[in-house]
């Protein structure tokens, strides 16, 4: 019986196989493909699952001086952000990280920290930037108080949901009632008193027809409100939300606020003085005079309120201290006569309207019948002579 022989092939031949594929992977490896060669900006930058990936674990932080900063970023929340809903990549506003381990920090603080990325929102909000720049937090800032505000101590860069409705072109409801909750991080009194104000208490509830913080203010251009200029345009300032037809029927307010106010003693001579002096101290009452600021109350608030005669007399004797009684009983608010309010007043006025223009009208007429009697007269006369 023959034994079967088996043919392999020479160890020589896999050696040379196996020495090819080796050759043709470190090629691959060293020498890529035109397609590969040159990887754009992009693709060299990591994503923000390669920074989230260490950065969503729980407790980390770095130590800058004697402060300790916390870097946990929470995915979910940031996931629902704006910033990365428009795509913005950590390493966008982080320029200076491109891999691990991160350049060290030289801030020594906390702010320290913050104050050395102020500068990073300019990139893609220029516009608000520039608007920042005259405002009274940058003025503050320009001051030496490094406390003052920065965008990232209103906006959070992680968790800033969109302010801006995409369709609206609006502040978002949601942003309205975040507003003074935002503030409120530096101007705590104050928000203790607007919270428990007429607007205050109404936009905690959900009504966003009354005014927050910014309606005022203004966003990113807030001026100074302890100016005179500030204070003698109050009137326009309310009449943006109080002459609004709109908003006011809702709520049976009246519209005849600017109307009203400026036919007055006090209107008349506070718009007088700021078209003749702008920019100047009067000691005329606005509306915050009377109505309040920051803890302005329903005016039949029985405590706080201005329709109480009593509550409205001690209003008054602030500038007018001799004012009795019937002082402020003399005043109709910013209502008009109406047979509603203050009809007394309306029906007098209603009688003078026909009143007046029929005297008049009628010695009109009688003159000029009696010129014109007295003409023909002339005539005749002439005539016969």
């Amino acid at each position: 019986m023959h034994q079967r022989i088996q043919h392999r092939p020479p160890r020589i031949w896999t050696f040379i196989l196996f020495l090819g594929l080796g050759l043709l992977t470190f090629a691959l490896a060293v020498f890529p493909s035109p397609a590969q060669a040159a990887p754009t900006y992009q693709e060299d930058k990591p994503s923000n699952d390669f920074c989230l990936a260490c950065h969503q674990e729980e407790g980390i932080s770095k130590s800058l001086g004697s402060e300790s900063l916390p870097v946990t970023i929470n995915p979910t929340q940031f996931g629902l952000s704006v910033h990365s809903a428009e795509g913005i990549a950590c390493v966008d506003c982080h320029t200076d990280i491109r891999g691990y381990p991160h350049p060290s920090v030289k801030a020594k603080s906390i702010r320290a920290f913050s104050l050395a990325l102020a500068d990073t929102c300019k990139e893609c909000h220029e516009d608000k930037y520039e608007k920042i720049r005259d405002s009274v937090h940058q003025t503050a800032f320009d001051a030496g108080n490094e406390n003052a505000p920065i965008c990232a101590d209103c906006h959070n860069p992680h968790t800033q949901a969109r302010l801006i409705g995409q369709e609206s072109g609006q502040l978002t409801i949601a942003a309205r009632r975040d507003v003074p909750a935002t503030c409120a991080a530096c101007h705590t009194d104050i928000y203790d008193k607007y919270k428990n104000s007429v607007h205050g208490a109404a936009l905690a509830d959900g009504n966003t027809d009354v005014p927050t913080c910014t309606d005022c203010h203004g966003v990113h251009n807030i001026d100074d409100p302890t100016t005179a200029s500030f204070r003698n345009n109050t009137p326009a300032l309310c009449a943006d939300c109080h002459d609004n037809a709109a908003i006011m029927d809702k709520y049976g307010l009246s519209t005849e606020v600017t109307e009203t106010y400026v036919a007055d003693f006090h209107g008349t001579t506070v718009t007088l003085f700021e078209q003749q002096f702008p920019g100047q101290e009067t000691n005329k009452a606005v509306c915050s005079d009377c109505h309040g600021v920051h803890d302005i109350a329903k005016v039949d608030n029985a405590e706080t309120g201005i329709a109480m005669q009593e509550n409205l007399l001690i209003k008054c004797q602030r500038c007018h201290p001799d004012a009795t009684a019937n002082f402020p009983a003399a005043w109709m608010g910013h209502y008009p006569p109406s047979p509603e309010h203050y009809p007394i007043v309306y029906y007098v006025n209603l009688f003078y309207k026909f009143f007046i223009p029929a005297v008049l009208g009628g010695m009109t007429f009688f003159v000029l019948t009696d010129i014109y009697r007295r003409i023909v007269n002339r005539m005749k006369g002439t005539k016969h002579a």
